[in-house]
This record gives C-alpha cells, sequence and structure tokens, in this order.
C-alpha cells in the first residue's frame, strides 16, 4: 500500500492511504456492546430496530481527466447488522479514494456500497451528497431542553466512574402520556483513544410513568466517563429506558460532534418510526 506519513501534534506517525484499499475497513461486532448491556440490564437487544447513519464531509475522488473532485456522503447501516465498521478505518478508506480515478459518482456510490456492506455483512445504503444541495441542511432538535434542570438545585452533580441507572428507577406511575425532550450534554470516551465524544441526545417515549427531567439529566451526565462507541451508547440508553420505564414506544437517537471529518448519527426504535434523521448546529 502506497503511503505518507504525517507526525500528529502528540508524536504518534499516522498513515494515510493514497491508493484504493477496501481492505483498511476494520469490522467490530455488535454483539460486544450488546452483551455488555444484557450482563448490566438484563435486556436482550438482538431485536432492535433502526440505523446508524454516517455524515461524511471530506469525500474526495479524481474523474476520469484526474481532476480531484469533492462531496459529502451519508451511510445508512442497519441497526441489525452484525458489525459495525471503525470509525477511523472508515476515515483512512475514504482518503484512498481520493486518488483513484472513478467515471462517475455513480460508481463512487456503488464502490462504497459495496465495500462498507462486506464491512458490516448486511447491505449499506450510500448516497453523495454535492456541495450546492440543501441535503444536509442544519435543523433543530425536537422536545424540551433539559440541560439546565440542576442550574438551581442544591444537590451537585458528582462525577461517576461510569453509567449510573441508578437515576431512573422507581419512576412513578402516571397516565399514558408522551415525552419528547433532548440533551446536548451526552459526552462519553471513545473505547480505542479514549478520546471524548460529545452529542446531542433526543429520546420520543409515550409510556405509563413519569419523567423526572432532572434525574434524566443526572443519567445522561453519568456517561462523561463511561467508554463506548456512539452506536453501544445509544443502545444503552435505549435498554436502560425500556427496562425502567416499559414505554408503549420508544425512540432514542443521538447526533456525535464530528471527528475526522465524519459524524454518526445512532438511532433506536420500538413502536416508532425512525424518521428523518437531521444534522444538527454542531455538525
Amino acid at each position: 500500500m502506497n503511503t505518507t506519513e504525517h507526525l500528529g501534534v502528540l508524536g504518534e506517525v499516522t498513515s494515510y492511504p493514497k491508493t484504493y484499499d477496501p481492505s483498511i475497513l476494520f469490522p467490530i461486532s455488535r454483539s460486544i456492546g450488546r452483551n455488555d448491556v444484557l450482563e448490566k440490564s438484563g435486556f436482550d437487544l438482538s431485536w432492535v430496530q433502526g440505523i446508524d447513519v454516517w455524515q461524511a464531509f471530506e469525500i474526495s475522488w479524481l474523474n476520469a481527466l484526474g481532476v480531484s473532485q469533492v462531496a459529502m456522503a451519508r451511510f445508512i447501516i442497519p441497526a441489525n447488522s452484525p458489525n459495525i465498521v471503525e470509525s477511523k478505518s472508515l476515515k483512512l478508506y475514504l482518503n484512498g479514494l481520493n486518488f483513484t480515478k472513478f467515471d462517475d459518482i455513480q460508481a463512487v456510490q456503488h464502490t462504497i456500497e459495496q465495500d462498507l456492506s462486506a464491512c458490516v455483512g448486511m447491505p449499506v445504503q450510500a448516497q453523495i451528497i454535492s456541495l450546492g444541495s440543501d441535503e444536509l441542511a442544519i435543523v433543530k432538535p425536537v422536545g424540551i431542553c433539559i440541560d439546565e434542570v440542576l442550574n438551581h438545585q442544591s444537590d451537585a452533580v458528582h462525577l461517576t466512574d461510569d453509567v449510573d441507572v441508578s437515576f431512573l428507577k422507581n419512576a412513578k406511575k402516571c397516565d399514558l402520556k408522551t415525552h419528547q425532550f433532548y440533551s446536548h450534554l451526552l459526552r462519553s470516551n471513545c473505547p480505542v483513544t479514549n478520546q471524548p465524544d460529545w452529542g446531542t441526545l433526543q429520546i420520543h417515549m409515550i409510556s405509563s410513568h413519569e419523567v423526572d427531567h432532572g434525574q434524566m439529566l443526572r443519567y445522561v451526565l453519568s456517561f462523561r466517563q463511561h467508554n463506548g462507541f456512539h452506536e453501544q451508547c445509544v443502545e444503552r440508553i435505549f435498554a436502560d429506558l425500556m427496562v425502567h420505564f416499559k414505554p408503549n414506544a420508544l425512540r432514542v437517537s443521538a447526533n456525535y460532534t464530528r471527528r475526522g471529518g465524519i459524524d454518526i448519527n445512532p438511532v433506536r426504535v420500538f413502536g416508532m418510526q425512525v424518521g428523518e434523521i437531521g444534522r444538527l448546529v454542531r455538525q
């Protein structure tokens, strides 16, 4: 593989491919995170529905004349695929397209779909989006923002070592109602690099249990030192809500901020449609 080497600010050397190489893509079994959820919450995620939407902003290739082409892209991965793709390996794979010639956009799209599908073990949909398109226009999250509900409470929020599900326990019973709220304060750590991942969590739930926004925010904040991939964090939240609120319907999504030109947006649903996945202001 023909590569150039870049000395990073932390002194680490990273090789960036200059030729197309699908073998760079590194699969990670979804069962790793789901077995952990099963052990901690007793909830089986093997049936879970939803998608992971990856939005890429550094897509480039060469046309038949060798002229660089640039675009944006969306990759839609089914939640029931056996694997996810490790994000840095996807970045390096996309870098390998930068100096590869394609006859047209359709050829680029087909190649990416083929390679990602082989990696995750299920058909992946790729959308190549022109820079003039409004397909990735910025939208706002839906519902009530819960980020300031603790600002006037006397009890301080302590930094926990890991997720503290106790904040969700003993939710009071009520008449069936719809809860729709969000938080920009979801933070976790990448289990590979230990770097922080920030995201906006959105929850749409129909349940006969009350939602205490203060307790819910404390639960979200307890992810701050949790090590987990984006998809695994969303599935942990989904499982915990299913166990403690026994909803008639539930949608949990997270719009994570961009790293390496790519942001990841997992959505998990029960009794609801996946719906539109929008690009938020921090993306």
